[in-house]
């Protein structure tokens, strides 16, 4: 049966009477009720089909999906809630919109303007800091209004200009005037004293967020009050006496741990405050615990056992890098490095989708050298957000072929960031995910020589590479680097659980002997070592690459590839390598993209690849609005999108690839996987192969499509063409394709 969407659209005036609030109640008939702010209702509508689904759409963006069968009533009532002078409801921390599928909530878009303060400028002492990013936290969870300028690597205007926010500077002569104009949205303070040890700083920190409440020393409440704000001392530590960090955090674990959430832990110096934003708009737990340290580890991992894998997470740094990340990787958690990430809380409020650049069409396979060199720490967000702005100006970029490490959490933290990337990428500008997935996570310490993911445990690798694939497609980045090997269980798992995988990268540690060896896992994901990784000259890669090549012989393709570290080489440096390279072997050396290296070597071996990556494919469609390249063009994004109107809803894409492969997989990117409407997706398609051009075979049928992608695995068939033929579009009756894939080998 054709669905008809039927919308009903709320057109809401401003509320009469401050404190009075329209709710939306759906009650089920299995008893359950969902209550719904109508000031936050952008939309009510009906899929009617054999199964009617109510849609209920907020305008901060979320979507909940009801079965009317399961609806007994809808009702409106009056509730009071709290208000601010300028009509925000104040919010609490369980009032947050947070989807299972996002690793932040939704929060409402930045409002106009939004105040900025230089807290550099205002020479702000550390504890200060505290308190203004806490302060930012509390405010911007019910809407963003408050940006803070801690950092200063890049220029102030980098951010908020590629996130269009309208802004307006505070003084930084007068810092406190930022705290009265939100005093009515603070409930009074959290009064804490450093003088016994500074992780006082991140319990004051997690009580304030959970009450409203600032944290205070007394010297910062004198200020207070000397600026007109005598807010009540709600909450007194002073009279503590821990003088550890253990007996700091048992004190917040016995008190408050069940009244934070728990899909975010904050692990953070106590005077570092650049990512208490988020954590006191999430009511997280700040804590700053040493696993090396057997009390301190017992402490952390009774918080990391509360938490659940493939959705929460560990935002934030430790005080040492493999024992902090591996122990919250022995919980199945990851870690995403943000120990001077800035402005959270706005930056995520900018919920657009990423826009991935289409990917450059491969040329043919040849007996050559092909090289691929990466540049690391894309794992630390707060690197992307400061020193790779400022290396990825560099006048060397773009002069030949590199691979840039970057957090895939981007695509919840800021897409904008991601698409600032993206927008100045050049084609040989290749983005690939940082250690080892959707945050940093080390499923085996070569330095000390750890499986911290239990080789043989599900539970722990199975619900993070879930978490990967989901927001590796979010990003768009095709190839992990991982830090630093992996078991085969633990290979197995990357190939079940992410298929937008093109290849993972593991690290040798410039080993003498014993070198890592490329290994292949279910016959088509190749996990290869870097080699050298963390590389801190050209001359090193040049040298290691050199023990490979000085073999080469022109009978065969052969693969190499290596890592720099960021903070000793840039592109500026690494183009020396075109020469030096030339230079071991004439005419041989072919450096490219990370996404063609995996591609040539799955052709070279005779392994399924992305033939859509090839130059000599040839495209054509029925009529379009679009041209028909941006349905194969590594690109599923919004305008590189193929669409087709037509009085019928149809539309057909074929694909010519010269000559025949055995093809085994085809994936077609519908409208949702570009940040659209689920109901534009394409309901009813076939795809079909052929040899010839005219006699034609179905691989497969779809109908009643709701999904974003489909990804369909075949009995493997020779085929030169392949066909998707559209016969149902989206509700709107027009035909979308993002992006087709399709996988053969020779």
């Amino acid at each position: 049966m054709r669905k008809i969407l039927v919308v009903a659209t709320l057109f809401l005036g401003t509320l009469s009477g401050q404190g009075q609030e329209k709710v939306m109640d759906v009650r089920k008939t299995n008893g359950t009720s969902t209550r719904t702010p109508v000031a936050d209702l952008r939309q009510i509508s009906f899929l009617n089909a054999e199964d009617t689904t109510m849609i209920t759409r907020l305008t901060n963006g979320a979507i909940f999906r009801t079965d009317v069968n399961e609806v007994e009533e809808i009702t409106f009532a009056d509730t009071l809630y709290n208000l601010n002078s300028t009509g925000y409801r104040i919010l609490e921390t369980g009032d947050l919109c947070w989807p299972e599928d996002r690793l932040l909530p939704i929060f409402l878009a930045p409002a106009t303007p939004v105040r900025t303060l230089d807290m550099n400028a205002a020479k702000l002492s550390s504890e200060e800091r505290v308190m203004f990013c806490t302060l930012q936290g509390i405010v911007n969870r019910s809407r963003p209004r408050i940006l803070l300028y801690n950092h200063n690597e890049e220029p102030q205007t980098t951010w908020p200009t590629a996130h269009s926010l309208k802004t307006t500077a505070m003084s930084p002569a007068a810092p406190y005037s930022l705290v009265k104009l939100f005093k009515e949205e603070i409930n009074g303070l959290v009064l804490y004293s450093n003088k016994l040890t500074n992780h006082y700083s991140n319990l004051a920190v997690t009580v304030a967020g959970l009450n409203r409440l600032l944290p205070v020393t007394a010297e910062i409440k004198a200020k207070l009050e000397a600026n007109g704000m005598e807010f009540p001392v709600v909450e007194d530590l002073t009279p503590l006496t821990m003088n550890t960090a253990l007996g700091v955090y048992n004190y917040l674990y016995n008190n408050y741990w069940s009244r934070c959430n728990h899909r975010l832990l904050i692990s953070e110096q106590p005077t570092i405050p650049y990512v208490h934003d988020i954590g006191a708009a999430c009511g997280s737990a700040c804590v700053w615990l040493d696993p090396r340290t057997q009390s301190e580890r017992m402490l952390l991992d009774k918080m990391l056992k509360d938490m659940t894998p493939g959705r929460d997470f560990v935002l934030g740094w430790y005080p040492e890098e493999r024992s902090g990340v591996g122990e919250a990787t022995k919980y199945g958690l990851s870690t995403v490095p943000a120990d001077f990430f800035e402005n959270t809380t706005v930056y995520t409020a900018v919920n657009k989708p990423v826009k991935i650049a289409p990917v450059p069409k491969r040329p043919k396979l040849e007996n050559k050298i092909y090289a691929a060199v990466y540049i690391s720490d894309g794992d630390n967000i707060q690197y992307c957000q400061h020193a790779m702005a400022k290396i990825f100006e560099q006048s060397g970029r773009g002069k030949m072929p590199l691979n840039w490490t970057i957090s895939p959490a981007l695509a919840d933290f800021s897409p904008m960031m991601l698409n600032y990337y993206y927008r100045k990428a050049t084609t040989n500008d290749c983005f690939v995910s940082g250690p080892s997935g959707m945050g940093y996570a080390m499923p085996y310490d070569a330095h000390n020589t750890v499986y911290y993911a239990s080789a043989n445990s599900s539970k722990v690798i199975t619900p993070y590479t879930q978490l990967t694939q989901r927001y590796l497609e979010k990003a768009g980045l095709r190839v992990i680097t991982i830090w630093d090997d992996i078991s085969p269980i633990q290979r197995k798992a990357y190939a079940e659980n992410c298929p937008y995988l093109y290849g993972l990268t593991i690290n040798d540690w410039e080993r003498q002997s014993g070198r890592l060896t490329t290994k292949v896992q279910s016959n088509w994901l190749c996990i290869t070592p870097q080699y050298p990784c963390y590389a801190n000259s050209a001359d090193v890669i040049t040298d290691f690459f050199n023990r490979d090549i000085k073999n080469f012989k022109g009978k065969e393709p052969m693969f190499v590839t290596g890592q720099g570290t960021v903070w000793d080489v840039g592109p500026d440096k690494l183009i020396a390598l075109k020469e030096k390279l030339n230079a071991l072997s004439p005419g041989n050396v072919n450096i490219v993209r990370a996404d063609h290296w995996f591609s040539y070597y799955n052709e070279a071996h005779h392994l399924p690849f992305n033939i859509t990556m090839l130059q000599e494919m040839e495209i054509t469609s029925s009529p379009a609005k679009t041209n028909v390249k941006y349905a194969a063009d590594g690109s599923p994004s919004e305008g590189y999108i193929w669409i087709s109107q037509t009085a019928d809803s149809t539309g057909w894409v074929q694909l010519d690839f010269k000559e025949p492969y055995q093809i085994s997989r085809y994936v077609v990117r519908h409208a949702e996987a570009a940040g659209l409407d689920l109901e534009l997706n394409n309901r009813d398609f076939t795809v079909e192969t052929s040899l010839d051009g005219e006699t034609w075979s179905t691989a497969g049928t779809h109908t009643g499509n709701t999904a974003p992608v489909t990804d369909t695995t075949i009995t493997p068939v020779d085929a030169r063409y392949v066909r998707v033929n559209v016969t149902n579009g989206g509700s709107d009756g027009i035909v979308r394709i993002g992006d087709i894939e399709v996988y053969g080998s020779h």
